[in-house]
């Protein structure tokens, strides 16, 4: 059973979602059911949306569950303070997630500079390999955990978390990931070793049986109880 302290928590990360994701005609609704709902009902919730149930431990976390490999991932670039992935609900074609190892609302501690170089370096290989007009820089966060949104522009409307998102399937992914990667070998790679490893590595973690995933919250995608409680 959630504590009232995780239960407030999980809601207002949820609610943050629901505001970034929903249609107006439908956020409200959304809004005041996650508002109603008690410990019980928020962990059916989770269940029936498929999102992970926290316990108190960071290691519950979907972010930090991917770091520690428990949540495989099209991984495209490493260093010691963050790994880079790509998005599998993107907002547009190479939507890549920039996680800090370090579980945290803030990644602007002592090892903001790194992480923001790393930034730059993936972003500048995203623009090269999939010819994009720019990239454009975002900041979100579920269940504590602040991550990078590193989103791809293909024309001259700038795109951003509130625009629409689709689900890219796993073969979609997995050439992104081989394309992204083979950028880094044509220069000094992102994660402090070879591309070649690097890739060795993606094809390893890709071939293990996928497990669970959190998937972002939208009207389309997201159940929720009839009535309120």
């Amino acid at each position: 059973m959630l504590t009232i302290e995780q239960a407030e928590e999980i809601k207002k990360q949820l609610m943050e979602n629901i505001e970034k994701n929903f249609p107006e005609d439908k956020r409200q609704f959304a809004v005041s059911q996650i508002e109603s709902m008690n410990s019980e009902g928020l962990e059916e919730f989770l269940n029936k949306n498929n999102l992970n149930v926290p316990d108190g431990n960071e290691s519950q976390c979907i972010f930090c569950s991917i770091i520690s490999g428990k949540i495989s991932s099209y991984k495209i670039g490493e260093i010691p303070e963050a790994l880079a992935v790509l998005e599998i609900n993107p907002v547009s074609k190479g939507h890549v997630i920039i996680i800090p190892k370090e579980h945290s609302l803030d990644y602007g501690k002592e090892s903001d500079g790194k992480i923001k170089e790393f930034i730059k370096t993936v972003s500048e290989k995203m623009v090269k390999a999939l010819q994009s007009k720019g990239i454009t820089i975002e900041n979100s966060s579920l269940f504590g955990h602040q991550v990078i949104n590193l989103i791809p522009n293909y024309d001259e409307d700038s795109v951003s978390l509130k625009s629409e998102r689709q689900s890219a399937k796993p073969e979609e992914l997995a050439e992104l990931q081989k394309l992204l990667i083979a950028e880094s070998e044509s220069g000094t790679t992102p994660t402090g070793g070879s591309g070649e490893a690097l890739r060795k590595a993606s094809e390893e973690e890709t071939s293990k049986p996928k497990k669970q995933r959190i998937k972002k919250l939208t009207d389309k995608n997201t159940w929720l109880p009839k009535r309120i409680p």
